[in-house]
């Protein structure tokens, strides 16, 4: 006998995908949060620590252009529950590094693996999601970055403390992943064949999914054709400009925090401020966006608004380079990562925004990988600076690069002569 449709169940898949980023971002930062316990024992410098990001940041940046393409071959369903069992697996046996080079190759791994959450998020949006709604949607999924960032640091120190040492925390940690594989392979269906959606609901999904112009399209677009559009350049520089300032508070905040002279077991609160502060950015941006689509605000307009808006927020970093008290300190990075998150959900719209489903993904992908390249460089240069100077150069940097982002995407993603031709969606 067939079971009752469930009302709202694109609500239900949206909590899944955010469950998922939750998970990812406690399997990532586990290391980070016991970077200065690890630093310690392994005698390792801020360039040591920076190669370790690197190690991931390269892997995840380069492995996003793969893992678009992948999740749009083979499906959200499968794709999705392969990279999420490969990252948990290879976070659980993190637990056996036993120095810089195994620490390097666990994280070079776990990027690899972890670089299809995003495209494959994204991709599950623009199937299961209308336009009108998916800023929203977004928003939810991104929203389990800060959220999984707040967590982390509490459930990690717990877990030394009841057990003794670092090494438990990556098997925890890792299992958590396994959990919500579990729970997605029952739950998840494409809407086009899933038995719990009903038909009131899947018409909607279904018309606001694409239009007639574009409907030829849907079938994917070649690389070659994605890069040939200028809207494919607006997302991908806007994001590789923007994602190394927030992995530079997610990978390098707890060490700021020691340089500064604060403990972080008594600077907890300081730590999850800013991620919290990020959660809700994701919903200010999307909620910003959606309620002026609704107004008739054209989807560009709307969101270009919030991405604008967010790059003049994120240079609150400025203050936070000379702030000396632990308050003042955490108001300015919670003001930033605010700002930062609002923007963040602006871009990852934008695939689901212009391109047609078969292509989501890819372009998803492509963005990641230029945020990877961006993050691995600024990376780098973080150590060196911090290690010969101080991180104020960083902040102030950080503080700017956001504007030329943002500019970049106002210019760039717009309407053009393939959205007249029916390639993409007018935005």
């Amino acid at each position: 006998m067939s079971r009752a449709p469930l009302r709202r169940l694109r609500w239900y898949i949206g909590s899944l995908l955010f469950l998922s980023t939750v998970v990812n971002y406690i399997d990532r930062q586990t290391l980070n949060v016991l970077a200065p316990h690890l630093k310690a024992q392994f005698g390792w410098s801020n360039t040591d620590f920076a190669w370790l990001v690197i190690a991931f940041r390269a892997a995840y940046g380069g492995g996003q252009m793969f893992a678009g393409r992948l999740l749009d071959r083979l499906g959200t369903h499968l794709g999705l529950s392969l990279t999420v069992a490969c990252y948990s697996t290879i976070a659980a046996l993190t637990s056996l590094a036993t120095g810089l080079r195994s620490f390097a190759a666990f994280r070079f791994l776990l990027g690899l693996a972890e670089s299809a959450n995003w495209p494959g998020a994204t991709k599950a949006v623009a199937e299961w999601f209308p336009r009108r709604e998916s800023g929203w949607a977004v928003a939810l999924f991104d929203s389990g970055s800060s959220i999984g960032g707040a967590i982390a640091p509490v459930l990690v120190f717990a877990i030394v403390r009841v057990t003794g040492s670092w090494r438990p925390a990556f098997v925890v940690t890792g299992a958590l992943g396994i959990a919500w594989l579990l729970l997605f392979r029952a739950i998840y269906r494409p809407p086009e064949m899933h038995p719990r959606l009903g038909d009131e609901e899947r018409a909607l999904i279904l018309s606001g999914r694409a239009t007639p112009m574009a409907a030829s399209a849907n079938a994917g677009l070649s690389y070659a054709a994605i890069l040939r559009l200028p809207q494919t350049w607006g997302i991908v520089v806007g994001k590789a400009l923007t994602d190394p300032v927030w992995f530079f508070i997610t990978d390098w905040f707890a060490i700021y925090l020691v340089a500064q002279g604060f403990s972080l077991e008594n600077s907890l609160l300081a730590f999850w401020v800013p991620f919290l502060a990020a959660d809700l950015g994701n919903f200010a941006g999307g909620g910003v966006s959606s309620a002026l689509i609704a107004r008739g605000w054209s989807v560009g307009a709307a969101r270009k608004l919030v991405v604008v808006g967010s790059a003049a927020g994120m240079t609150l970093l400025v203050p936070a380079a000379y702030a000396t008290s632990l308050v003042s300190l955490t108001v300015c990075f919670a003001i930033a990562t605010f700002a930062y998150a609002a923007l963040s959900t602006m871009i990852l719209n934008l695939p689901a925004d212009i391109y047609p489903s078969g292509a989501v993904a890819s372009v998803s992908g492509l963005s990641g990988t230029g945020a990877g390249v961006g993050t691995v460089i600024a990376t780098y240069l973080i150590g060196v600076v911090a290690d010969r100077y101080s991180f104020r150069p960083v902040l102030i940097v950080a503080s700017a690069v956001p504007l030329v982002a943002a500019a970049a995407i106002v210019v760039l993603v717009r309407n053009t002569g393939a959205t007249k031709r029916g390639v993409v969606y007018p935005i």
